[in-house]
């Protein structure tokens, strides 16, 4: 009889056990009533990936749909201005746009690039450019960088923009698919997948034939996704798939580390960064909202459900969401 007992009590405290989730699990977060609301949702034509808005027009990279120009002048009444899908080779991910030149990439089809000045008749000007497998762009002066998976980063000269010309590569650890500049692009900061974040200085660029320096390197729990900056705190924000948003300090490249975490939930892909707040794509999570006011101890301020919450843009008002279901999500800021 004492031996049966032990045996369930055992049982039953097991099973508490099993029920205890670390204080950061996304069970066990607490989310406050969001202040993020939904304003409109305009189903598009193609799987929307990412988006970039400039001059109140968005610009989606929507995979086989190639590119879409929707004007959101009015953003509670976004419109449909044109879609390019002629010339627009592969799978249409990650998208830039410089002046009236946009990039996407597009895998083992590399680069397309197409001239906008005309949004009513877009043309492809460049396709297949030959920066492959093409993760993730990034334009800064008269460069683009390209994150092109283990083969690191990828560089050309935009000084022709419709036709760009490829110079010199970058090796990475780990699979390059995320990437941003520092403001005086002297370090490039890459989301290398399972190896975290890489820096490397590229302040002897030699006209994009720079030599590969590293400059530092961060260990990150997840898979590394995206980066964005806030050079003033020497703090890097890294989306890091499942294991949420990592917050790296880099003021000293010989010990640059982890200072704050949070798991959101979801799969974290895409961020961008305004006055103390991460705001972050996490696929069938949607958008998440997180103060980092103090890097230690970030804290989730705002969420909005959506079916596949990828790409992100923002301007002072609203939110802009590509959700690869939904299509292009707005979102009103409180």
């Amino acid at each position: 009889m004492k031996a049966h007992s032990f045996f369930l009590l055992m049982i039953t405290s097991l099973l508490l056990m099993a029920g205890c989730g670390k204080p950061n699990d996304p069970e066990t977060i607490v989310v406050p009533e969001s202040d993020y609301k939904v304003v409109r949702k305009l189903p598009t034509p193609g799987y929307a990936q990412d988006l970039v808005l400039d001059d109140s027009k968005l610009y989606i990279s929507q995979g086989e749909g190639g590119l879409l120009i929707v004007d959101v002048a009015d953003p509670v009444n976004p419109e449909i201005i044109s879609q390019l899908t002629e010339d627009v080779r592969g799978y249409s991910t990650k998208i830039c746009l410089k002046d009236s030149l946009v990039y996407l990439a597009a895998g083992s089809f590399g680069v397309t690039v197409i001239n906008v000045k005309d949004v009513l008749n877009p043309v492809v000007t460049v396709s297949n450019l030959n920066m492959k497998p093409a993760k993730n762009l990034h334009v800064t002066g008269n460069y683009l960088y390209t994150a092109v998976s283990e083969q690191g980063i990828k560089i050309a000269e935009l000084s022709y923009p419709e036709q760009p010309d490829i110079r010199g590569a970058l090796s990475t650890s780990g699979y390059a698919t995320g990437l941003t500049t520092s403001a005086d692009t002297s370090r490039l900061f890459v989301a290398c997948g399972e190896m975290g974040l890489s820096i490397l200085d590229i302040a002897d660029f030699q006209d994009g034939y720079p030599e590969t320096v590293p400059s530092g390197w961060c260990d990150t729990p997840g898979y590394a996704e995206d980066v964005v900056l806030d050079e003033t705190q020497s703090l890097a924000f890294v989306a890091s798939g499942t294991a949420g948003l990592q917050i790296i300090d880099y003021a000293d490249t010989s010990n640059v580390h982890i200072t704050g975490s949070i798991v959101t939930g979801g799969y974290a892909k895409e961020l961008l960064y305004s006055d103390h707040k991460v705001y972050m794509t996490a696929e069938k999570s949607g958008l998440i909202v997180i103060d980092v006011t103090d890097p230690s101890n970030p804290v989730i301020i705002g969420t909005v459900d959506t079916e596949f919450a990828l790409g992100i843009a923002m301007d002072s008002s609203y939110i802009y969401i590509a959700d690869e279901v939904e299509g292009v999500i707005v979102v009103s800021k409180p």
